[in-house]
Formats: C-alpha cells, structure tokens, sequence
C-alpha cells in the first residue's frame, strides 16, 4: 500500500507558539473577576436545587461535553474532601441515548428530549458553549424553561444566542476557543467546591 502524501503548507515559524498561548491564557485570566459574580449566583442557584432533592443536568458538544462529564465527576465523587455525592448527570455520555435520539429526532433533539424525560422543576441545567450558539443546547433549554429548571450558562464570545435564554449566564471574555475551554474548566473548578462549601460538605476555608 503506497504511504499517504499530507500535503503541508511550509510555515516560516508557528502558527501559535507556547509563549503566544500562555500570554493569551494569562490575558484572558486576568479578566475573570469580571464573572465572578455570576460564578456566585450559580453557585447559590445549584446549591439550593441540591438541598430541595434537585438535580444538576449537563450539556454540550465536543471539548464542552467531556468539561460536562468532568464536572458531573467531581460532584458526584469528590474534588478534594470527602464528602456525600451531588447529583449531577452528563448527557453527554449516553451513548444509545444521543444515537437514537439523534436518528430518529435529529441531533437538535438530543439534549433537549433528554431533558424532557429527567429535568423536574426545580433542577438546574448547565450548558457549555464556546460559541453561545449551539443548537441543541438552545433546544435544551428551551424545554428547561418549560418545566421551570434553573438554566445556567457557560459561554464565551459575545455569549450568542444563548446569553438571552439563560437565567445566569457566564461569558468569558475571549474569542480564541481554546482560551474559553480553559477558562470554562477553571470556573468549573471552582464552581464545584463552591457548592461544596455552601451545602456545608466541607469546611469553608474563610472559617478556618
């Protein structure tokens, strides 16, 4: 079998250099706090779904679907304590759900009918999207509006289309994809022992 030929473009130097990257991350870092408060009002929102018995539900595509199954990790194992589990689900990882869902109702749908069978009032939704445009995102929480879930956004960009239909939304202010999956994993991060902390799992470090 002859060997594939990649055909390559030559390139006096690259495109994106390690020192380019950290300074972009480190730019996009420092502007964080500007988030800060809705990282707060999140935190609040899930936390007091959780005590009632709700439930965290999470979506969103490609690098945003595996941040999704991250976090749904980290809840329901632990991040740094040990502590009881919090119920969060990744519908990102169902993978007879997405495919069926997606063949006979269209990949707009895999999200959203998902919702639609799990989603009790109440509950929260969080949906990742670089873009804020995501399809079937949007669908999702278009249904989680109907059944009066808490929506909850991370975006970037301008937030797109998504910025109007969440009830807390976080935009990180960046347009360079890879610098607002960075940013998306550290407020998750955050976000996660936020709620720890506020559910009163682990002991609030300010306390100590």
């Amino acid at each position: 079998m002859a060997a594939v030929a990649y055909n390559r473009p030559m390139v006096s130097k690259p495109v994106t250099t390690f020192a380019d990257s950290l300074s972009a991350h480190i730019a996009t870092f420092d502007r964080l706090t500007e988030v800060q408060p809705k990282l707060a009002a999140a935190t609040v929102a899930i936390a007091s779904s959780l005590r009632d018995g709700g439930k965290l539900l999470l979506c969103g595509n490609g690098g945003s679907a595996a941040d999704c199954q991250h976090i749904a990790a980290e809840l329901t194992g632990r991040l740094c304590a040990e502590r009881a589990p919090i119920a969060a689900v990744a519908l990102t990882t169902d993978s007879s759900a997405l495919t069926c869902i997606g063949n006979d109702y269209g990949f707009d749908q895999v999200f959203a009918r998902q919702v639609r069978a799990l989603g009790r009032r109440g509950d929260c939704l969080l949906g990742i999207s670089t873009s804020g445009n995501s399809v079937n995102v949007l669908a999702a929480f278009e249904v989680a509006s109907d059944l009066g879930l808490t929506r909850i956004g991370f975006l970037g960009r301008d937030g797109g289309k998504m910025l109007a239909n969440c009830d807390i939304a976080l935009v990180v202010p960046s347009t360079d994809t890879a610098r607002i999956q960075e940013a998306h994993i550290f407020l998750a991060h955050t976000l996660c022992a936020d709620i720890e902390i506020a559910m009163g799992l682990v002991p609030d470090p300010k306390a100590l």
